[in-house]
């Protein structure tokens, strides 16, 4: 909450991002890069009823691989998984719970839908803390795309380590040189809300797109700065979006305000301290955001048998020497592409490209992480179905629609 005076200076930021978000103070990686998954999954009742998260929350059972359960404004049930020594217990672990979860939600008439946007229309918002009240209202100001990123969209996200004091910049530029790439590749909303086709194949990356551009858009910078230079300067140049009064009230920020100018100038409400930029910080949403690891945000939900497939070629194309470095090579001339990846996925040439040459690295390199045979395999299929063909899972959808669009 804001204190009365000045306490927060741009300096803390710094250290608080040296400390903190890259923790810069590590002395050796260690000998597994830790892994951690995210899955954001829509909720359908068969009978069309509302899912309340409380409900959902009742049928689950405790959860065998320990992944925490939220859930998002729409109702969106998010599994978290701890995060572990390497890709193959990752994988392990959050497929035992998604399976443990869907089992228990299907007898009670309820599917877990891997898809990147809920097309059944104008979900209602179910959350009602503060945070979502006042982020709901930020948004309605100047970017309705808001509300269907809150309530209708759903990802992957894919956590992996900044690296050790040597590799932290190297592994910042490369998850970024990455994104346009995985978000082609596992492109999987082709349809706007209210179910048509949308004229992106990852609706939801270009929902994202929409919004409030000083906190989605990358935060990588190409200058010769350190990683953690960039992110500073990104948080600082941010809008503030909210200011807690309490931990009941938070006010919507209705007139633009960066952090750094809160710093200097203050606001009505007070002054922002410690847990203010803490706080702030949680209210940004690049597609590579820091927060003691790198967190990968542009890859769209998917269906039970592809997640394993994204978490796995992600993780290979930043862990495994041999398919990084093939990475930096196949993703630099495509690096900036981030619209065209959501619009035409692996139909531009370019992108199809780097895709091949990225993939083809990942299942070579997953071997060598220790992947199990199931992901390897399905790493495999998926190649041969989609990205040697240029095609992504939003096209087989597209391909359903045009002969049934009812159905979707």
């Amino acid at each position: 909450m804001p204190a009365p005076t000045r306490t927060l200076t741009v300096a803390d930021v710094h250290r608080f991002v040296d400390e903190q978000v890259f923790r810069s103070t590590a002395t050796e990686v260690p000998a597994a890069h830790r892994v951690g998954i995210e899955l954001e999954w829509i909720t359908v009742a068969r009978d069309g009823r509302a899912c309340a998260p409380s409900d959902l929350q009742a049928l689950l059972p405790e959860l065998p691989g320990g992944s925490r359960v939220t859930f998002e404004p729409g109702g969106q049930l998010e599994l978290s998984g701890a995060p572990a020594a390497g890709l193959a217990p990752a994988v392990a672990a959050m497929r035992a719970d998604t399976a443990a979860a869907r089992a228990a939600l299907a007898a009670a008439g309820i599917d877990l839908v891997g898809a990147g946007i809920d097309t059944r229309g104008d979900v209602g918002r179910v959350l009602q803390e503060p945070r979502y009240t006042a982020m709901e209202e930020y948004f309605d100001r100047a970017w309705p795309a808001g509300r269907t990123m809150m309530r209708n969209t759903a990802s992957i996200q894919v956590n992996v380590d900044v690296g050790g004091p040597d590799d932290i910049d190297a592994r910042w530029h490369r998850a970024h040189d990455l994104g346009p790439v995985l978000t082609a590749c596992f492109a999987n909303s082709p349809f706007d809300a209210s179910g048509r086709p949308s004229g992106f194949r990852s609706t939801r990356a270009a929902v994202w797109d929409a919004i409030d551009p000083g906190r989605t858009t990358s935060a990588r910078r190409f200058e010769p700065t350190p990683a953690a230079s960039h992110w500073v300067r990104y948080v600082l140049d941010a809008p503030v979006m909210m200011v807690r009064v309490d931990d009941a009230h938070s006010v919507a920020m209705l007139t633009r305000q960066s952090f750094r100018e809160w710093i200097v100038d203050g606001h009505p409400l007070g002054w922002p301290t410690l847990d203010d930029l803490a706080h702030h910080v949680t209210t940004l949403f690049p597609p590579v955001r820091p927060r003691g690891w790198l967190e990968l945000r542009m890859i769209d939900a998917l269906p039970e048998e592809w997640w394993p497939v994204a978490v796995a070629v992600t993780v290979a194309l930043l862990d495994d020497p041999r398919a990084a470095q093939c990475a930096t090579e196949a993703t630099a001339p495509v690096r900036d592409r981030w619209s065209t990846a959501a619009r035409d996925a692996l139909h531009d040439p370019a992108l199809a490209d780097a895709a091949q040459w990225c993939f083809d690295a990942a299942l070579h390199a997953l071997d060598r992480l220790g992947a199990d045979a199931a992901t390897i395999e399905a790493a495999e299929e998926y190649a041969a179905r989609f990205v040697h063909r240029s095609r992504c899972p939003a096209d087989d959808l597209l391909d359903d629609w045009a002969g049934h669009p009812a159905a979707v």
